[in-house]
């Protein structure tokens, strides 16, 4: 095992006098091809190439010697840090940090940061980066090949953003471009890079805030608001305990997309939002796509509006991870469930109608669950009943996906 290991930190400024005392020592150095030509990179030390950070580990744990590590930005900021220190290695470490990528990005942008949500783009997990630049407004995205600014910009097809493309930051070769979204794949783009994404609506920004990235209780306090939230007016399924029973089925969070078919005031499609997750909500009815893109403004959430029919306009639509179905019946359902997403909820007014979706479900391979729930509003000055409303709420989970 190493008898030492230093992670230093790169960001184009000169190195520390503790990095450069570290390197002077080493017998083994690691890094990009960049890193490795600087000169204070001793002649006779064994130089690593630092592609994979587990393979190149795995060698420092065998080295007999004083190994150094650099890397961009701050190394424990999805950085290498986690690696080297993962249990299957041993190797205890000591950091120089530098100025992290995506502080530098946002100071050549000119940007205030501590509201901007930070995501790691591999090709594993492009898609959930994707749609957290959907669902917010300001997000830096630590790029990786196969997963750059082209394809990001490729994913969020149909949702206007700005990109600020930040390559080779700290070298002689950095540069800054600022392009729109759908222009951003007519280009080809240096590694590494980072992007920040910025758009969408922005609501009214209030005084500084308290916690990095997005406040997690803006807006109204609760969940499932009654219909004066939403102009007075909710459609059929849009009842407020039904509402909050299908948000726990679904459990949308931060890097899913969800589809909210038959979005009608768009009250469902605007909760789910504020959850931090991707909306499109789906409706045939102009007024209803206006009301929803209304809601939507009203409470400061990103919400995608698609005017159409299901399920003829579904088949473009990206990949879903889980789907309201507020209308279309079990021909809407059967459209959705071919698409695979991990959860799907619905309600019906009747119990045959419950029993052909299930059904329909089923043979999806979904496990399907269903309960009768039954609400009555209470005038709590007379104790009298306003309003009763019974509805079959339906769930399917996929067996072999993480819930």
């Amino acid at each position: 095992m190493a008898d030492r290991v230093t992670v230093i930190g790169w960001d184009g400024s000169p190195l520390t006098a503790a990095a450069q005392s570290a390197l002077r020592a080493a017998t083994l150095v690691a890094g990009a091809g960049h890193h490795l030509e600087l000169p204070e990179v001793p002649a006779t030390a064994e130089r690593v190439r630092l592609g994979s950070v587990a393979l190149a580990a795995r060698r420092i744990a065998n080295h007999r010697g004083t190994a150094v590590v650099l890397a961009d930005g701050d190394p424990g900021f999805f950085g290498v840090v986690r690696t080297l220190r993962a249990p299957e290695f041993g190797l205890e470490v000591e950091i120089v940090p530098a100025v992290s990528s995506v502080a530098t990005a946002f100071a050549r942008a000119g940007m205030p940061w501590d509201d901007a949500h930070v995501v790691v783009a591999h090709p594993r997990s492009l898609r959930r980066a994707v749609n957290v630049c959907r669902a917010h407004t300001k997000v830096a995205v630590l790029t990786s090949p196969g997963a750059g600014p082209a394809e990001l910009g490729l994913l969020l097809e149909g949702v206007h953003r700005t990109f600020v493309i930040c390559e080779e930051l700290g070298t002689g070769r950095e540069q800054v471009s600022v392009v729109t979204s759908d222009k951003a794949a007519d280009h080809t783009w240096r590694d590494p890079n980072v992007v920040i994404v910025i758009g969408g609506f922005v609501a009214a920004a209030e005084g500084g805030g308290w916690i990095a990235g997005r406040e997690p209780g803006a807006g109204p306090r609760g969940w499932a608001l009654p219909a004066t939230a939403y102009g007075g007016v909710l459609g059929e399924g849009e009842a407020d305990l039904l509402r909050a029973a299908q948000l726990a089925r679904l459990g949308p969070r931060i890097g899913d997309l969800v589809w909210d078919i038959g979005s009608g005031s768009g009250a469902f499609a605007t909760e789910a939002a504020r959850t931090g997750a991707a909306v499109i909500a789906v409706d045939r009815n102009p007024a209803a796509c206006a009301r929803t893109d209304e809601s939507a403004r009203r409470f400061g959430v990103q919400v995608q509006v698609v005017p159409g029919t299901a399920p003829h306009i579904l088949e473009n639509l990206p990949e879903p991870d889980v789907v309201r179905v507020g209308g279309g019946g079990a021909a809407v359902v059967s459209a959705v469930a071919d698409r695979r997403p991990q959860r799907i909820v619905t309600h019906a007014a009747t119990r045959d109608a419950a029993e052909l979706i299930g059904r329909d479900l089923g043979e999806h391979g979904y496990q399907v669950e269903c309960a009768l729930l039954q609400a009555v509003d209470l005038d709590t000055r007379a104790w009298t009943e306003r309003e009763r409303s019974v509805a079959f709420l339906l769930t399917g989970r996929l067996p072999d996906r993480a819930p």
